[in-house]
């Protein structure tokens, strides 16, 4: 899909041209642009500027990649071995600030890698994040510590044209148009449901 998606209002270009395509190219993503793509994952608000997100990188070809890539379920193994990057998001689950367990790590864990995506689409890559993935066995081959809890996946890369996936299926999922529900089923006023008389 080359095309951005459409809407009749006037949103950031970026967040128009975003998007999770299966299809990528072998070519490897520089270093400067990891930098930057974390780095912009930094500055995502988060409560008590806890900051509790943490991020585990492979790149094509070491073991880190093999092992995240190991921890997704076939559906995205049959794809995801096409994408450079592989990484997995990570959560600290306790307030260091207030000793106790912090209610919204996994909401702060998802405005990052978001930042992290818009990032990534500023430098003419794509990110493409993934649910379906044993994060129990991330896990265990991570070590990852108590009191930090595997929350998604990603793969990462430059897209590729369709045809490189060999699944016609997949094909079309990537030819697709994108679709989102409208503005009049999300926001609402006065109670669940009721639509504000600024949305037309």
């Amino acid at each position: 899909m080359d095309k951005p998606a459409k809407t009749d209002l006037q949103l950031h270009p970026i967040i128009m041209k975003r998007w999770s395509p299966r299809s990528f190219t072998p070519q490897m993503v520089e270093k400067e642009k990891l930098q930057r793509i974390f780095d912009a994952s930094r500055w995502a608000p988060s409560s008590s500027n806890e900051q509790p997100w943490r991020f585990i990188i492979g790149m094509k070809g070491d073991p880190t990649w093999d092992k995240i890539m190991e921890t997704l379920v076939e559906f995205n193994q049959i794809w995801a071995k096409l994408a450079p990057v592989l990484g997995i998001t990570v959560g600290k689950t306790l307030s260091a600030k207030r000793n106790r367990p912090n209610k919204v790590f996994q909401y702060d864990v998802g405005q990052s890698i978001a930042y992290a995506t818009f990032q990534a689409t500023e430098e003419g890559l794509y990110m493409h994040q993934m649910g379906g993935f044993d994060n129990k066995k991330a896990a265990e081959v991570f070590n990852v510590p108590q009191g930090f809890e595997v929350l998604t996946a990603f793969a990462l890369g430059y897209k590729g044209q369709p045809h490189v996936l060999k699944e016609e299926s997949f094909q079309s999922m990537e030819r697709s148009e994108r679709e989102r529900i409208g503005l009049n089923e999300m926001v609402f006023t006065g109670q669940f449901g009721e639509r504000p008389d600024w949305i037309d």
